[in-house]
């Protein structure tokens, strides 16, 4: 039944807003399949659906690479002294290359892809992430594909599941509250763009994002503009948000929920970006006033100015006083005026909050179901939630904390790592150790810590291939670098900063490159913008 199912949602004459009324009974659609309708089919077709590409692909069934070949083509960090955590690099990437899976027969995937590494199924969020740090390894695989398994199970209104079985099964109904979410793909596409610059891939994803996008906006708001979810929705299941008698996993508890509004806001911004390379943002001017209906609604609405935080809303107009890491989504969003951020930010500082043993907890330490063993969303420490976090301080320039967040975040993994040789679903807040029943061999999202924490945050190289630049933020003192870093659809260079005597001393480093870019170069001392040409350019 479930291959004739995703052919009814996939087919085009029969799955339209005219069979709205169609009783339970045999249809065939335009692939020439029978389906037996178990309730009466509502779907209203969205136009950019039309448009998807990957839901009339072919499967293809990549062989998984093998991670003999990883160490001749992957990034290959060094960081003297630290032998360990270039160890813990390549543990990870081993660990992922295992769990890249081929599509099971008539199952509606596209792509093999790179498994969650949780009940054998896809998430959302969860490939979001993984693919936030796998595209480091694009020259090995195509990685990114994973989010092609998504968007070819897209529904005819633009509805996508959260959670999709192997087989190509939805887990939920589209009008479950827990359904969807969170909407994080296209910021995970945006980095891949900015890596490498594919413009043809925006020109296929586009449609499928713009869809979906659309899709929450009709189902997933309040009269207000405002977003809700639940705690699986969000993905952080057992945060404590919801009011008493409403189930905190499964109901959206007639609330605003805070991190689905950042997110809507975060996503529209950046679909705005990609139809501005596509020239296509006319067809969705219209997230231009969704854009400022969030940002209002956030500032006027979500915001308490003497705490310095940001919350959900209930049904009574009265705030929580629940402090969520989710409210640092913000930081990607672009909402908050200076001060603003300042107040919000001074939180990660604070030892009665977020700042604990060990960076960042999901749930701060002065509410009373704060767990020092994590408990899962009530206190733990979640490399996703953190790299979110980390890559948000960045963006507003807060790079002291965001360095000194990620250099402790990537020490408490890495003893973890000596300890177990493995990594874990989430960590503990308080002591070095795995949070209470997390999942071990976790490649899966964290692998972002090993990964992209290390190139990114740690040894702070992020690429910017729209403007052909890339920013070398330093702030090790000991000599460190990476070969073959990948730019762009060929670009091969080597990162190498001997060591200093001090954060504020100028570094002396080496590039050596088969592609010409810009390079920002910045430390505690000072800055400088060097051009880099091909060959051997020694600064």
């Amino acid at each position: 039944m479930s291959t004739n199912r995703r052919n009814f949602i996939k087919g085009g004459a029969l799955a339209s807003a005219s069979l709205l009324c169609l009783p339970a009974m045999g249809v065939t659609d335009n692939k020439k399949h029978i389906y037996k309708l178990p309730y009466k089919n509502t779907y209203v077709k969205n136009s950019f659906v039309a448009e998807n590409e990957y839901r009339r692909l072919p499967s293809n069934q990549l062989e998984p690479p093998s991670f003999a070949d990883a160490k001749n083509i992957l990034p290959s960090p060094f960081w003297k002294g630290n032998d360990v955590a270039i160890e813990m690099y390549w543990k990870a990437w081993e660990i992922g290359i295992g769990n890249v899976l081929k599509p099971q027969p008539d199952s509606g995937f596209v792509a093999s892809y790179l498994d969650t590494a949780y009940n054998g199924n896809i998430f959302m969020w969860d490939s979001a992430f993984i693919t936030l740090f796998a595209r480091y390894g694009d020259r090995l695989f195509p990685f990114q594909k994973t989010l092609d398994n998504f968007y070819a199970l897209q529904h005819l209104d633009g509805f996508i599941c959260r959670e999709i079985k192997a087989s190509g099964d939805d887990c939920f109904h589209r009008y479950d509250p827990v359904s969807t979410g969170p909407n994080i793909i296209p910021w995970s596409e945006l980095e891949y763009y900015n890596q490498f610059g594919d413009r043809e891939r925006i020109n296929m994803i586009f449609p499928a994002l713009a869809a979906y996008s659309r899709w929450l906006r009709l189902n997933r708001t309040w009269r207000d503009g405002s977003y809700w979810s639940s705690g699986w929705g969000t993905g952080m299941d057992n945060q404590p948000r919801v009011p008493k008698g409403y189930s905190m996993i499964y109901s959206h508890g007639h609330m605003v929920w805070l991190d689905a509004c950042l997110q809507q806001l975060m996503v529209d911004k950046i679909l705005l970006k990609f139809g501005f390379i596509l020239e296509r943002w006319q067809e969705i001017e219209d997230i231009e006033d969704e854009i400022s209906v969030l940002e209002n609604y956030i500032k006027e609405k979500l915001w308490d100015d003497k705490s310095g935080f940001l919350y959900d809303r209930f049904a009574d107009g009265s705030l929580s006083d629940l402090k969520s890491i989710g409210a640092y989504w913000a930081l990607l969003a672009d909402v908050l005026d200076k001060d603003q951020l300042n107040k919000l930010v001074a939180h990660l500082s604070d030892v009665d909050t977020f700042n604990r043993k060990y960076p960042v907890p999901s749930l701060s330490a002065d509410h009373e179901k704060y767990q020092e063993d994590g408990r899962y969303w009530q206190g733990g420490i979640w490399a996703p939630a953190n790299y979110m976090l980390i890559k948000g301080l960045q963006k507003n320039n807060y790079n002291d904390l965001a360095f000194d967040i990620a250099k402790r975040h990537h020490q408490q993994i890495l003893e973890v790592y000596k300890n177990t040789n493995t990594f874990w679903e989430y960590y503990a807040p308080e002591s070095a150790n795995p949070g209470l029943m997390a999942r071990p061999d976790f490649v899966g999202w964290t692998g972002l810590v090993p990964i992209a924490v290390l190139i990114e945050s740690i040894f702070g190289i992020q690429a910017d291939f729209q403007n052909k630049s890339i920013h070398w933020n330093i702030n090790l003192t000991e000599e460190h670098g990476i070969d073959k870093y990948p730019y762009g659809v060929n670009g091969s260079i080597s990162f190498k900063c001997v060591q200093r005597d001090s954060p504020v001393s100028e570094p002396n480093i080496e590039v050596t490159s088969n592609v010409a870019f810009k390079l920002n170069v910045s430390w505690s001392g000072g800055n400088k913008e060097v051009e880099i040409q091909k060959g051997t350019t020694k600064i």
